[in-house]
């Protein structure tokens, strides 16, 4: 199991919403040295915080960043992004750049920062997943998350003999600018983090952070129908 304090942490998204939220919890815990990326350097806030720019889908960004960490032992891929493409009516560039954020950009960061965690002794990757990687509301945003969430499995089994633990996080709506427009219960991002980091403390291989999290992996085992009630019409 992994321990927080005393931690050097990567990351990435972390100047505002959930990405936010863990810098203050990781530091609340007492971790050593927290990096926190963003496109912008200049809007992590945190006063302690380490600023990194980072573009994740680009493999020159990754690899100077993570020249810039070498003593990182925990990494969070939190940054992400939502463009909600439909499969048959948006245009498949904006499907692809889904996929390079949220699927391509977490296994570049992830890639870049095993070897890191490995000659440092072993350490934790915890990857933000969604409820969506389960149900397939949300075009290709769903599908791409469904990607990473096996992207994260496979990364377990593959990091284990390396000494690396891999946490999956799952959530539904969390109240940040990416929901703003949204009328639906959401969870307070801090809520969140604290979860996220109680599940790397405790090597948990996943974690569900909300009720309609656990509902709808509970209901994964039951007839589609359950989950997509179109179906059964």
């Amino acid at each position: 199991m992994t321990v927080v304090k005393g931690a050097n942490v990567f990351v990435t998204g972390g100047s505002r919403g959930i990405g936010k939220a863990l810098v203050e919890d990781l530091y609340a815990r007492g971790a050593r040295k927290v990096y926190a990326t963003a496109r912008d350097p200049r809007s992590v806030t945190h006063p302690d915080a380490v600023p990194v720019a980072l573009e994740v889908t680009d493999p020159a960004s990754v690899a100077a960043a993570a020249a810039q960490a070498q003593d990182v032992t925990v990494l969070i891929n939190n940054a992400g992004a939502s463009v909600g493409a439909s499969f048959l009516d948006s245009p498949v560039d904006d499907i692809r750049r889904e996929f390079e954020t949220n699927f391509y950009g977490p296994l570049l960061v992830a890639r870049a920062f095993a070897p890191v965690i490995e000659a440092n002794g072993g350490g934790h990757i915890l990857n933000v997943h969604s409820v969506l990687s389960w149900l397939a509301l949300g075009g290709s945003y769903s599908a791409s998350k469904a990607a990473l969430w096996s992207q994260t499995n496979s990364l377990r089994l593959e990091l284990q003999p390396r000494g690396i633990a891999v946490t999956g996080l799952h959530v539904g709506y969390v109240d940040t600018d990416l929901t703003s427009g949204i009328d639906a219960p959401k969870s307070d991002p801090r809520d969140v983090a604290s979860l996220a980091l109680d599940g790397i403390e405790a090597g948990a291989y996943e974690v569900l952070a909300d009720d309609i999290s656990r509902q709808v992996k509970a209901g994964l085992a039951g007839d589609l129908a359950g989950l997509y009630p179109q179906l059964a019409e």
